[in-house]
């Protein structure tokens, strides 16, 4: 039996979509129904929209309202997507606050709706996790997840790393 998951959906990378006029990516809606219908997924999940925003621009109360949000959902399965460059710190923002609920953390460095981008790979990865880890913070980019306070992303290379 599969449990129900929420994702929940904080913006970042992987929900920027290119804006021809001046040239600049922005958020308008999530791609999260597109994602899941391309994967074909038959997972039984809740998409609840949190805001669509950059993480670079994430402030405290932005953090809280992720982890009200994780908190208050009825789900024990959560996907969070977020941007890459703050999505260590709101996931550490949960600690303490979440014990009972396996909560994974994922995003993309390419927007979904770029040719190579790697959200769709990163989003599976994040809906595996969570219905296979145990309760806890996790991290997961590239094929790989850590827990949240055991990773970081290497600003030089753009890539999630472990810390040990």
């Amino acid at each position: 039996m599969h449990h129900p998951i929420r994702i929940l959906c904080a913006g970042g990378t992987f929900e920027k979509k290119y804006n021809e006029i001046p040239q600049t990516l922005v958020f308008e809606e999530s791609h999260l129904p597109e994602i899941l219908s391309v994967g074909r997924s038959m997972l039984p999940v809740e998409i609840e929209m949190i805001f669509l925003m950059d993480s670079l621009d994430m402030t405290d109360e932005h953090h809280l309202k992720i982890c009200e949000r994780v908190k208050a959902a009825p789900e024990k399965h959560i996907v969070v997507t977020h941007g890459t460059d703050r999505m260590v710190k709101t996931a550490t923002f949960l600690e303490g606050q979440v014990q009972d609920k396996t909560v994974v953390f994922t995003g993309s460095m390419i927007p979904y709706e770029f040719r190579n981008s790697d959200a769709e790979f990163n989003m599976g990865c994040a809906l595996a996790f969570v219905q296979a880890l145990p309760p806890g913070i996790y991290v997961t980019m590239n094929g790989r997840v850590w827990p949240h306070n055991k990773v970081r992303k290497n600003l030089e290379t753009g890539i999630f790393e472990g810390l040990e």
